[in-house]
């Protein structure tokens, strides 16, 4: 479908021209498809993968039809991890800036209650969470869903296959008969079909095709004997592409965790992602890759639903996906936003029924090739072209993102296109420095003051 502008939609001034200044002109394929639809309070099923606009493709729909003089809970979006639910949150407030008074409020598990306790009770128009502890301050009468009027499914699929079913049907029993629903996914199983006939009225099912154009996602499929080749196969790829940074995808927390051992004891700079490490791990972790301070990350696909990077030269699958939409759903993360990218796949003869699959998905035939030979004598190190250093201090000690700046590059500092990322949170702060510029900053840093004072600067990565 050709890309629209959003000025041809039925939305209110303030959104339209926020979005310019945000640099959204043109309407992707998921949001010219589904934003009229939504706008008409129609029940909508989309399939769409992460990085197609689905966000503001329902974020712009419940912000217009909002009524920010009631100051009560309108909306609710659901989503598979706190990771989603951040970056779903922290999108909204960015097509919300226009709108005065507005509250969006996150409620994730791995957070500590006290706090959302305390937002719940000043109130909100938006809440963003997961379904357990939505369903935690359900049960304790902290939230109140009567006068709800858009309920949001994000990446359903992702939901179930995490065991949510039985708390989002406390969930809906919760909700008003009368409101719209909006169901986002990346995969349509069939367990989602009962699902949406029960909590929809009348839904219109819309589709994003999601194939790849070659020129700019090169995949390669590469012959691997059997399992106990994979970490070598694994190896020669990283060491002949030598990528700046690159997701590696297993199918399981075990071998995810395992694989990122292996290689990290080769000397490649890696860590891993998965739903068995502690929540501020995790947070951590998709920071720094996000960052460019960590060269590999080896992701099951939940934990890497988190990952929202423009810039990803490579993704490796250790194993073929079991469903084919997810292997193209992976493959998707690489080749965003004007860039090129490349995605490798290993293959064995037990197989070759996923990948009969994955051809009829893309459409095309897939030729297996042999694995590439690295051309260096020498072992190549993979190291990350950036360091990370958190600052013992954030938002509450009234530091801003240009007070790092500019103790950085003051006087005796560094240059300012050294200085990568600068993430801000209440009480501490990460900066991205180039790697041969980390010592400086971590001296200039430790030695001078910001706002005044003196904060505890480490290195992280």
């Amino acid at each position: 479908m050709q890309e629209t502008s959003f000025s041809t939609l039925k939305l209110n001034n303030e959104l339209v021209s926020n979005l310019k200044t945000l640099g959204y002109l043109e309407m992707t394929a998921i949001q010219a498809k589904c934003l009229p639809l939504i706008l008409e309070k129609r029940d909508v099923m989309a399939q769409a993968k992460t990085g197609s606009g689905k966000t503001a493709a329902f974020g712009l729909g419940l912000l217009q039809h909002l009524n920010v003089k009631k100051f009560r809970i309108q909306t609710l979006v659901l989503c598979p991890t706190r990771e989603l639910a951040d970056q779903v949150a922290n999108e909204l407030r960015k097509l919300a800036r226009a709108i005065h008074n507005i509250k969006i409020l996150t409620l994730c598990g791995g957070a500590p209650m006290g706090p959302q306790i305390g937002s719940l009770e000043h109130g909100a128009h938006i809440i963003v969470g997961t379904p357990g502890r939505i369903v935690d301050h359900l049960s304790k009468g902290r939230l109140n869903l009567k006068h709800l009027n858009t309920l949001v499914l994000d990446e359903a699929d992702r939901m179930l296959e995490m065991g949510f079913q039985d708390a989002l049907d406390a969930i809906f029993a919760e909700c008003p008969q009368k409101r719209q629903t909006l169901l986002f996914s990346a995969t349509f199983p069939d367990q989602i079909k009962p699902i949406a006939k029960k909590i929809m009225h009348d839904p219109v099912s819309v589709k994003v095709t999601s194939t790849h154009d070659d020129s700019i996602i090169r995949q390669h499929f590469y012959d691997v004997k059997d399992n106990n080749h994979r970490m070598a196969a694994l190896g020669k790829i990283l060491q002949s592409f030598t990528p700046e940074s690159a997701v590696v995808f297993c199918n399981t927390r075990i071998e995810t965790q395992e694989v990122a051992d292996m290689l990290d004891e080769q000397g490649i700079n890696t860590q891993a992602l998965h739903g068995d490490l502690e929540q501020r791990d995790r947070d951590v972790t998709l920071l720094k890759f996000a960052n460019k301070s960590i060269s590999v990350l080896v992701a099951t696909d939940v934990a890497a639903r988190g990952l929202d990077i423009d810039s990803l030269d490579m993704v490796i699958n250790y194993h073929l996906a079991h469903d084919p939409e997810i292997h193209i759903h992976r493959i998707g993360r690489t080749g965003r936003a004007g860039s090129k990218g490349i995605a490798c796949t290993l293959v064995t003869e037990k197989e070759a029924y996923k990948l009969s699959k994955v051809e009829d998905a893309m459409g095309q035939p897939i030729k297996i090739e042999d694995l590439p030979r690295p051309n260096k004598s020498e072992t190549v190190q993979i190291i990350p072209a950036m360091v990370t250093l958190l600052i013992d201090g954030g938002k509450k000690s009234k530091i801003r993102p240009g007070d790092i700046l500019g103790a950085l590059t003051g006087k005796g500092g560094i240059k300012g296109n050294q200085v990568g990322k600068i993430n801000l949170f209440d009480n501490h702060a990460y900066v991205a420095i180039n790697r041969d510029q980390a010592n400086q900053a971590f001296k200039k840093l430790s030695t001078d003051k910001l706002k005044g004072r003196n904060f505890r600067v480490r290195r992280i990565s």
